[in-house]
């Protein structure tokens, strides 16, 4: 099972990613018997009326949070509220793995005001965040997720959309997104990209709430069948948009795609003692393959080229070394979509005639079978140890390997 979450038109908050959550089937009766027992662990703060009502965002359907709220204070303690999300979470007796993502989440927030103003986590003062629907966004979240399993499941993001212009909160004016947004994702993977609307479309709720849930950023759906969507209506209305966030639950497809940078070069006038070292170097600064071709170019004349796999994380310092080390005047370079069959990295320490070895192997998954490869630096260097063929060897550590897969079925 897969679950996107899909902030890319509208952004994120905490509210929004709670009703998403009820749209796909979170039980509601069992959210709002939850969220009503917060109250009790922040004094001073009193819900009203909350529920959960159908509303059309520019004739979407979807779950929009009702809440009304009596708060006698303007500012709390960050300790304050991560103490009754807390409190909250073990008198609901959400299970460990809730409760340490209910408490990661204030953790998230916390952590990002006491960076921005330079202060200690225990010295963070809440203005904005104080209210009472920081703990229901959070804790509701926390109880819908757990009664749907979510945190079991596979969850990526698309890319993040915050908005633009600027916003004005208890310390002035700033430009959109908030200092709050940017360091809560500064460290995660997730995208984000602004847009032209001048209104905040994401929150430091939202925020905080969907890095504590998925660290995996997609920028394309991947290949699943789709079982179930959830539409959580923000509060605002916007006049090009439905401002709702969108969370998909489906199942993947036996193989994955993404999306890879293809580098090629024709070099006709380098050794092949070079090319040999080139392939060695490119590796080792990230490239996930290198071939090199023979063929023919103008006028005749031999050639080589040069094929590059790489991410774009990697390319500044592939394409350095390319150029250093063969003298190209050119790369050329291409975006291509790949489709890889999904697989895990794993790391086993085998005994062969007494003596253990560590052993790398990659398993990849397809059409409910699995199957596995060793390392080959790994089989190659046992084998010398050994003095053994790589057939013999690698027959040895395969029957190793499934001994202790079979142990773990």
């Amino acid at each position: 099972m897969v679950i996107v979450i899909d902030p890319f038109v509208a952004g994120i908050s905490g509210d929004m990613i709670l009703c998403s959550l009820v749209d796909i089937g979170a039980n509601k009766e069992k959210i709002l018997k939850g969220i009503k027992s917060v109250e009790n662990f922040l004094p001073g703060s009193t819900i009203k009326k909350i529920d959960f009502n159908k509303v059309r965002k520019k004739g979407i359907e979807s779950t929009e949070l009702i809440l009304e709220i009596d708060e006698n204070t303007q500012e709390r303690k960050g300790s304050e509220i991560k103490q009754a999300i807390v409190n909250s979470s073990n008198d609901l007796g959400l299970s460990e793995k809730t409760k340490n993502f209910v408490k990661s989440c204030i953790e998230s927030l916390i952590s990002a005001e006491a960076k921005i103003h330079g202060i200690s986590e225990e010295s963070v003062h809440f203005h904005e965040a104080s209210s009472i629907d920081t703990l229901v966004d959070i804790i509701g979240s926390g109880i819908a997720i757990e009664d749907l399993g979510l945190l079991d499941e596979e969850i990526v993001s698309m890319p993040i959309c915050v908005g633009g212009g600027t916003i004005t909160f208890s310390h002035g004016v700033m430009t959109n997104p908030t200092s709050a947004v940017l360091e809560i994702l500064k460290n995660s993977n997730l995208q984000i990209h602004g847009g032209t609307i001048k209104n905040e479309l994401t929150t430091p709720t939202g925020a905080c709430i969907l890095v504590n849930l998925t660290n995996n950023p997609i920028e394309y759906y991947p290949s699943m069948k789709v079982s179930s969507i959830g539409y959580g209506a923000g509060k605002a209305n916007f006049e090009n948009f439905s401002n709702v966030l969108k969370i998909v639950k489906g199942v993947k497809n036996n193989y994955e795609s993404d999306s890879v940078l293809v580098l090629e070069t024709n070099v006709d006038d380098v050794s092949g003692e070079i090319l040999g070292n080139l392939i060695e170097k490119i590796m080792n600064d990230g490239a996930k393959d290198v071939s090199i071709y023979h063929g023919i170019t103008k006028k005749g004349r031999p050639t080589n080229l040069v094929s590059i796999i790489c991410e774009n994380e990697t390319i500044q310092k592939i394409t350095d070394t390319l150029i250093s080390e063969t003298g190209t005047l050119g790369i050329r370079v291409n975006s291509s979509k790949r489709i890889t069959v999904p697989r895990t990295i794993h790391e086993v320490k085998v005994n062969i005639e007494n003596s253990n070895y560590l052993v790398k192997y990659k398993k990849s998954f397809f059409q409910g079978k699995s199957s596995f490869k060793i390392e080959f630096d790994d089989l190659k260097k046992i084998a010398n140890q050994l003095n053994k063929s790589i057939i013999e060897t690698e027959s040895l550590i395969r029957k190793k390997i499934k001994q202790q897969e079979d142990l773990h079925e």
